[in-house]
């Protein structure tokens, strides 16, 4: 494959959805000099895009979970968030034929993609 360009058929407005919840999520948790890496790359049939983020990670035992309508790590925890952002994305990507899995190394990282 040349690595040229590629064309996907998807709806922008929910495309946008997408990009806005990985991202705020990665914003959220990145700490203070933290460096937020989102990749994109053609492949032979999909176009692949990965969000990733230093941070406090996801514990293994949550990571099957994290697609979860309602799903909160901490729910004892404040702030914003009502779990459904991972939900939405999940849902956004299957209805256009694609899939997206969550991989953490707690202490290091958590990547989307």
């Amino acid at each position: 494959m040349d690595g040229g360009p590629r064309a996907i058929r998807t709806d922008p407005v929910r495309l946008e959805q997408i990009l806005v919840n990985l991202l705020s999520n990665a914003i959220r948790h990145t700490p203070a000099g933290g460096r937020i890496e989102v990749t994109v790359r053609s492949e032979v049939d999909r176009v692949a895009l990965t969000v990733r983020n230093p941070g406090p990670g996801i514990p293994p035992e949550h990571l099957p979970r994290v697609f979860d309508r309602f799903y909160r790590l901490d729910p004892s925890r404040t702030g914003s968030g009502a779990g459904l952002g991972l939900a939405l994305v999940k849902s956004i990507v299957l209805a256009h034929g694609g899939r997206i899995d969550a991989r953490s190394e707690p202490g290091r990282y958590t990547a989307f993609a």
